[in-house]
């Protein structure tokens, strides 16, 4: 004879605790599979994570995702819950390489910006290049951003280009981008800081194109007006008017005039 059980009210708040603790287990262990970036930066940036993946039992695929933070006006701290692991079509990806699209407004108009990188890259043996984490609080990089000018048409207006570097520990800017390794058996659950500065002083995009006087830069005159490159080749005598965004008339940047 089969015995039919009853569920009583108790066995049935049993049942539903038990349920909700697993379910908050599995959410636990959902999250030890990521890890969180935060980046600190200057007035007028934001920042977004592209991660990339590739097969972690040999099989032929790969994929990536692209993470964006909501960033209202004056926020400068972003965070980004970024996986560890990914799956596609049932193939299982492990995280290569975190690429950080940097976008900076340097002027009033949509079009006054310009964009660079940093990157993180993620190792599964142990490397020199490697930085551990601190006993507590966020693994650390340090990078600045440097405004470069140039003047660009047959008007010479002023547009801006965005270099973005790492700094070492003494705050010295490296040829490298901002960023670096880390070892993937020490990320879950971890913070990961990239913190971004600007350089106070915005130097020329072409070193030969420009003279710096106590005023601000004088724009090289070249082989004449018309000449967009504008090379000054030891002629530091002769220079030319450019446009400000805004459409001023200027002989001296940034000051406009002497």
């Amino acid at each position: 004879m089969m015995h039919v059980r009853r569920f009583t009210p108790h066995l049935l708040r049993v049942l539903f605790v038990s349920a909700m603790a697993l379910v908050a287990s599995g959410c636990s262990m959902a999250q030890t599979k990521s890890f969180t970036f935060q980046a600190e930066l200057p007035e007028n940036f934001t920042i977004s994570a592209t991660t990339y993946y590739d097969s972690a039992s040999g099989e032929a695929c790969s994929g990536h995702k692209v993470f964006k933070s909501e960033q209202p006006k004056g926020t400068h701290l972003v965070e980004l819950t970024l996986p560890l692991t990914d799956t596609a079509k049932g193939c299982s990806m492990a995280l290569k390489n975190v690429v950080l699209n940097i976008e900076g407004q340097w002027g009033k108009r949509d079009l006054d910006m310009d964009m660079d990188s940093a990157g993180l890259s993620i190792r599964d043996e142990p490397s020199e290049a490697v930085r551990p984490f601190p006993t507590s609080g966020p693994l650390v990089f340090q990078g600045q951003c440097q405004w470069l000018f140039r003047t660009m048409g047959p008007y010479r207006y002023i547009v801006k280009i965005l270099q973005c570097r790492a700094l070492d520990a003494n705050g010295v800017v490296q040829k490298s981008l901002a960023g670096g390794a880390l070892q993937r058996d020490q990320l879950a659950g971890k913070t990961v800081k990239l913190v971004l500065t600007v350089a106070k002083e915005e130097l020329p995009a072409v070193g030969d194109n420009w003279v710096k006087f106590p005023a601000g830069w004088k724009r090289c005159m070249g082989k004449g007006l018309d000449d967009s490159y504008g090379f000054c080749r030891g002629n530091t005598t002769d220079f030319k008017p450019f446009k400000m965004p805004d459409g001023r008339d200027c002989t001296v940047y940034p000051n406009c005039t002497e």
